[in-house]
């Protein structure tokens, strides 16, 4: 349930009504806006709460919360999440968020390269891979320590930001060591232990949905984040599995347009692992702004024929200054900018 607060009420009666939900056992989140502070209650319902807690002083009313995603639902938060990074990033801002780069860490040149040619055309965040789980054991399975140190250097040389894909728990401490946002994949997306471990860290993950999961099930796995206490987090659509042999997934825009409406959460979509075709991202890209949604997530390779991994799915340098260039009016017409 919310508690909503009346207009201005002090931080002391504020702390004194959350002190007492929490000796009742609940877990409680604050959002707190200009005038209105709205407390969440999370555990399990007891008789005649509400009624107790409307009899309080400063509280103006209770509100259940019908889903079961609470701190993700747009009835715990009404406004926007907007996470706000170095260099003046806003992810869910005016401005769409672009991040660019290869599927995985080849060398300190070839990220070079990559992020010179993103950042000359607007994009603000550096991706790639460390740590590439991969379906087969025998395929490039990233540059690791390594890989992380060279993203690194490349952020001190360019000023972008970076992401990159954590693992597992264990290296949960070491990837925020070297990078702006944690990215869970989305073979991960139910791995629970790893999201508890990033919903302890004060760092922003960006969530991928599971290839085959539902748009509840990415929401409940945001939920297992935030009631860590992290909630900087970021829904990534990437497209599901499906009986579509044409595409590698099928690009579910439509859940990323559901994931707006019934989260507070910033929402980005990955057209590149959403199709695995090359000619087809930019027309993906575009239909995914239309959508309303936050950013994109697109791989760029200075050489695609080269590439460790994801080649077919990778754009050119060329090709993405292209994309850049169509996205600003189709983005003007959403009412954002790039």
């Amino acid at each position: 349930m919310i508690v909503v607060m009346q207009p201005e009420t002090s931080e002391e009666r504020i702390k004194e009504i959350s002190e007492n939900l929490k000796k009742r056992g609940f877990s409680v989140h604050l959002s707190q806006g200009e005038r209105r502070t709205l407390i969440g209650v999370i555990g399990q319902p007891q008789e005649g709460l509400s009624h107790s807690l409307e009899a309080m002083q400063g509280v103006e009313k209770v509100v259940p919360i019908s889903r079961p995603y609470k701190l993700v639902s747009r009835e715990f938060r009404p406004k926007n999440s907007v996470i706000e990074l170095d260099e003046g990033v806003l992810i869910g801002g005016d401005r769409l968020v672009i991040m660019a780069g290869p599927c995985a860490v080849e060398g300190e040149e070839q990220m070079l390269e990559t992020a010179q040619a993103i950042k000359s055309v607007g994009a603000q965040i550096l991706r790639g891979g460390a740590f590439k789980p991969r379906t087969s054991p025998y395929s490039f399975q990233g540059m690791k320590s390594e890989g992380l140190k060279i993203l690194s250097k490349i952020r001190e040389k360019t000023g972008l930001l970076i992401v990159t894909e954590v693992m597992d728990p264990y290296s949960v401490e070491e990837v925020a060591c070297y990078s702006d946002i944690l990215q869970v994949g989305a073979r991960n997306m139910q791995n629970f232990y790893l999201l508890q471990e990033v919903g302890k860290i004060k760092k922003p993950v960006l969530l991928k949905r599971g290839m085959s999961a539902t748009v509840e099930e990415w929401l409940m796995a945001a939920e297992y984040i935030m009631s860590e206490g992290n909630y900087e987090v970021i829904l990534c659509e990437r497209g599901i599995r499906t009986f579509e042999n044409y595409t590698r997934n099928t690009l579910d825009l439509s859940a990323a347009a559901l994931a707006k409406q019934f989260s507070h959460l910033p929402v980005i979509v990955d057209p590149s692992h959403g199709t695995g075709r090359r000619d087809i991202i930019p027309a993906m890209s575009k239909a995914a702004v239309a959508t309303g949604v936050d950013g994109l997530l697109v791989e760029v390779h200075p050489r695609p024929e080269e590439a460790f991994s994801d080649g077919p799915q990778s754009l050119t340098p060329e090709q993405f200054q292209h994309l850049m260039s169509e996205l600003k009016g189709v983005a003007a017409s959403v009412g954002r900018n790039i």
